[in-house]
């Protein structure tokens, strides 16, 4: 909806308005900038004015030197392209200056003064493209937490999978929970490109600036769940290890592992709905007084390393609710002295 409003409205500016006879290239640029990730529309849109400023600049030069044809074309792109790399730009420049250059060498025998035209062309479809982002922008919230769900429903179901493989003693299991938890990366980047847009939303679109404050407490949590999903890798690796070691295993591990995954769906589920974590601080504490159990219940080597990640992951999710560090590491503690605490002498 965006881009079909932002295409229509550079068109009327710059027909309409402006007096151009055929003004192609601004809903062009107007549709090429609303389709940049979120977070980089103004970024492109810089971007965007300076590739046409580079692609004017060689190419009209060589046009006037060289005249037009096939090898002139060749060496346009070829410079455009070159002087663009060594300006520091980016793939959108370097795209922006060689389709600019082409324009002009394809087009200034039948078009004369093609070189303001895709100028004048190139800010009203940038600009364009802005104001309708942010006079009518998306939910920042919304396009976050459907980022967010691929990456959390991952590490929860893979350490859900993980509790049930040891519960069951089934290394298979655990072995195929930990090779699915490790191909989270694209899910990890769209995440952060949904962060990005949704703050650059939030800050610069008046509509939404009252989601200025649950998209801060998402952005602040997202380095604490990239940390939660490393350090569930861990877990898990040890956890195949346990079995395949058959070491003891008492049901409490299962439970706290099992009790991290409902923590991260708790804190998926409530960050997306822009409200404190409560619930994910108690779950992952419980998960923390288990941990603490089998501990006391006796486990080998590996069982060891799966409980000390159980509260390192437990700290990472309490982080990612808002709490600070060291009262984070103090919760984790007195969880587990309870949790053994509670168990018979």
């Amino acid at each position: 909806m965006q881009a079909a409003l932002a295409a229509g409205l550079a068109w009327w500016v710059a027909g309409a308005l402006l007096r151009n006879p055929d003004p192609v290239f601004a809903p062009i640029a107007a549709v090429g900038t609303l389709a940049a990730s979120f977070g980089q529309r103004i970024r492109r849109t810089v971007q965007l004015i300076i590739g046409v400023a580079v692609g004017i600049g060689v190419g009209s030069g060589l046009v006037f030197v060289l005249g037009s044809g096939p090898w002139q074309l060749a060496v346009v792109v070829l410079l455009a392209i070159t002087v663009t790399i060594f300006l520091g730009g980016g793939p959108a420049v370097v795209t922006q200056a060689a389709a600019t250059a082409v324009l002009l060498v394809a087009l200034t025998p039948k078009t004369p003064n093609l070189e303001l035209t895709r100028a004048i062309d190139a800010l009203v479809g940038g600009f364009v493209s802005l104001a309708v982002a942010l006079l009518l922008p998306f939910d920042p919230l919304r396009v976050v937490d459907r980022a967010a769900r691929p990456a959390a429903k991952t590490l929860t179901d893979q350490l859900a999978e993980t509790a049930a493989a040891l519960a069951d003693r089934d290394p298979d299991r655990a072995q195929r929970a930990l090779d699915r938890l490790q191909v989270m990366e694209k899910q990890m980047q769209g995440l952060q490109e949904a962060l990005e847009g949704g703050r650059e939303t939030a800050t610069l679109a008046p509509v939404r600036w009252n989601r200025r404050g649950a998209l801060t407490r998402y952005v602040e949590s997202a380095v604490h769940i990239n940390n939660a999903i490393a350090n569930s890798g861990t877990l898990i690796r040890r956890a195949v290890t346990a079995i395949e070691d058959e070491e003891p295993i008492p049901p409490t591990l299962p439970s706290a592992v099992a009790g991290l995954s409902d923590a991260g769906r708790e804190l998926r589920r409530e960050l997306g709905a822009g409200r404190q974590p409560e619930a994910t601080r108690e779950r992952a504490l419980r998960a923390v007084s288990e941990a603490g159990r089998a501990h006391a219940d006796g486990v080998g080597f590996s069982g060891t390393v799966v409980v000390a990640q159980v509260r390192t992951t437990a700290s990472d999710l309490l982080r990612a609710s808002g709490i600070e560090r060291m009262e984070a590491n103090r919760l984790v503690r007195r969880a587990v002295e309870t949790g053994t605490d509670e168990r018979p002498h």
